[in-house]
């Protein structure tokens, strides 16, 4: 096999998804069928998810200047992938009764998770850059997808004007560190900064600040959490599963890679800097949390809090706990959360208006439908970090890494927001065994089980349940996709 091929079979879950969106867009010219869209998405997404077996035989390998394709890389592609893949599930149901086009949200979906593999893979500054405008872009037009009800056309101008000042902070930084380092390859920053030589080292130290600043707006970390609820509460069902999973998982994935590689070893200040966004992002996030009566808007604030714990790993360093820290914790995150969103999909589908993302909606759903009731409460225990579910050993790695580490304050911030998590999450559960009539309530479906969606909430807790017992064969999975490769 010559360099081309290899680079080629190394490149195909990237390329199948293009090649997906192709066919989706010929399927719609041709005549729109809603069921032909969605298969034709579930196809493609398998499709690039089986030819991950045949990329893990040529890596790690450099695919052009811009890529790099490793076991780092593919793990997070298998996790974007079954993402979308649960997204796409999710969304056939939701919108199967739209009265409005609904065959174009699949292309949307294809070409945010084939922006989110980009960025995943990026070694260079301009793949990073057009990976991410490739997640974001598609998403305006999913989280506004819903156009008629104006919570969601108003959640879509929120998140542009977020992502529109991201970009701007990300483009000063990129420019800043091309200025003082001459190149926007990352494996150079990290030699530039290592030598330390450098005549415009801090103009080095202000660029990654400002990317970062641009990387926290994505990750709605403290203080650039502005509207971030609002966006969850007012997107789609399926589209705020997707930005809580897919969106998050990319971002940080790359985070992890760019702070790795180009770290700012000798700069304390902006470890600390890392290090008290993350203690706010935990406690703030779980603060404003207890707040909420809307679960759409309590998962917005409960993912800051979870990305808060997620940054601990950052802050410690590269080594390789942080790297595995950051491999299961965001794999437990994403199932519990596709599971809870899940949940409000069904509940808020057919389309019918506003999602149902009023606590009151869920009161007495344990009498109505038992079973649903039952996967909320795996997903919300998960959340919590109660022992014998995924969640825990999620928890468990962040604090394992902040002892190594010694990072004993940010510890202190996961027991603490830990803590005040538990009380919204059980209070969420209370909620659902409570039965009051009179009170306006929402509901699934009847035979809600026998749906695609359904039988994949079930599966996902059961999943959580699984990896919460017997953690071994998740950790080794991630054991084996540490950074290495560049």
């Amino acid at each position: 096999m010559n360099q081309f091929s290899t680079q080629l079979l190394a490149f195909a879950p990237l390329a199948i998804l293009c090649a997906t969106v192709v066919a989706v867009v010929v399927a719609i010219a041709v005549r729109r069928q809603h069921v032909v869209a969605a298969t034709l998405t579930v196809i493609g997404l398998n499709a690039a998810f089986v030819s991950l077996l045949g990329v893990l035989q040529v890596t790690p390998i450099q695919v052009t200047p811009l890529f790099i394709i490793d076991d780092y890389s593919v793990l997070f592609f298998a996790i974007v992938l079954v993402a979308s893949l649960a997204c796409s599930t999710l969304a056939h149901a939701y919108l199967e009764t739209l009265p409005d086009r609904r065959e174009e949200f699949y292309i949307l979906l294809l070409c945010s998770a084939g922006g989110a593999m980009a960025l995943i893979a990026s070694r260079h500054l301009a793949s990073l850059f057009i990976g991410l405008e490739l997640l974001s872009v598609p998403l305006y037009g999913m989280v506004a997808y819903a156009y008629r009800d104006r919570i969601s056309l108003e959640a879509g101008l929120k998140y542009m004007v977020l992502s529109g000042a991201a970009s701007a902070f990300l483009l000063f930084g990129m420019a800043l560190l091309y200025a003082a380092s001459g190149s926007l390859v990352f494996a150079d920053l990290a030699s530039t900064l290592a030598a330390g030589t450098s005549a415009h080292h801090s103009w080095l130290l202000m660029g990654i600040g400002m990317m970062f600043v641009a990387l926290a707006f994505k990750l709605s970390l403290v203080p650039f959490h502005l509207w971030t609820p609002d966006v969850y509460e007012g997107a789609p069902g399926p589209v705020s599963a997707f930005l809580a999973t897919v969106s998050k998982v990319a971002v940080f994935a790359l985070l992890l890679r760019l702070f790795t590689l180009a770290a700012p070893a000798d700069s304390p200040w902006l470890l600390t800097l890392l290090g008290v966004i993350a203690f706010a992002s935990m406690i703030i996030g779980n603060l404003l949390a207890l707040r909420q009566n809307n679960i759409k808007r309590l998962l917005g604030y409960s993912s800051i809090a979870h990305l808060g714990y997620l940054l601990t790993a950052i802050v410690a360093g590269g080594s390789g706990l942080a790297a595995e820290t950051v491999g299961v914790y965001l794999t437990t995150y994403v199932a519990t959360t596709l599971g809870a969103f899940g949940v409000v999909t069904l509940v808020s589908s057919p389309y019918s208006g506003t999602d149902a993302g009023a606590l009151h909606h869920y009161r007495g759903l344990f009498w109505r439908r038992p079973y649903l009731a039952a996967v909320m409460t795996v997903m919300m225990l998960s959340l919590a970090g109660i022992p014998m579910t995924a969640g825990f050993i999620g928890k468990f790695y962040a604090i394992a890494v902040g002892v190594e580490s010694g990072l004993w304050w940010l510890v202190g911030g996961i027991v603490a927001g830990s803590a005040i998590g538990l009380y919204y999450y059980l209070r969420v559960m209370v909620i659902l065994y409570l039965d009051q009539p009179g009170e306006s309530r929402r509901d699934a479906v009847a035979g809600w089980g026998q749906q695609s969606g359904g039988i994949m909430v079930i599966l996902i807790a059961l999943a959580v349940l699984f990896f919460g017992i017997f953690p071994a064969p998740l950790i080794k999975f991630v054991t084996a996709a540490g950074i290495g490769g560049f």
